[in-house]
């Protein structure tokens, strides 16, 4: 699906109007949004260029995808970026995979018991940090289990 389609998706569930209201700009320029944009000066399209467009290229022109992954916690989810498909070595690649996992998992349960070891309680410094490590985590996991569920792995 394209970036206007999407929006035209979420929009069209809640109306224009109070999407508008809501993020306090015209409904004109959400319409615009959820329409395809000009590409070149002379399209005959009547889009705006949309704020999913506009991420995409923050992303791409600091080529940070923690960008991606804010708007993913905020959410409720986190981003999992795909598995290299440049991996030759399997069998090695399968150890140092499962040796990287359950060094982040140590490091996480570390950071956990010296956040209590400390004072007795998780500050929201420590808690902020155990999230960080907890995300890396999870994203390192789903990459693991992804590329297991497209046979990187199979040895074949």
């Amino acid at each position: 699906m394209k970036s206007h389609e999407v929006l035209k998706r979420a929009v069209d569930k809640v109306g224009t109007k109070r999407t508008a209201a809501d993020i306090d700009v015209s409904t004109s320029l959400v319409y615009k949004w959820c329409e395809q944009a000009k590409k070149h000066p002379d399209d005959d399209k009547s889009g705006a260029r949309n704020p999913l467009d506009r991420i995409v290229a923050l992303m791409q022109s600091t080529g940070d995808v923690e960008i991606i992954a804010w708007l993913c916690q905020q959410a409720g989810g986190f981003f999992v970026e795909d598995p290299d498909d440049s991996d030759v070595d399997f069998n090695q690649h399968y150890l140092d995979h499962t040796q990287q996992m359950i060094e982040n998992f140590s490091e996480l349960l570390r950071v956990m018991s010296e956040a209590i070891r400390n004072d007795n309680r998780i500050d929201p410094k420590e808690a902020d940090h155990i999230r960080e490590v907890w995300q890396d985590l999870k994203r390192y996991g789903e990459q693991f289990v992804l590329a297991c569920e497209h046979g990187k792995f199979s040895g074949k």
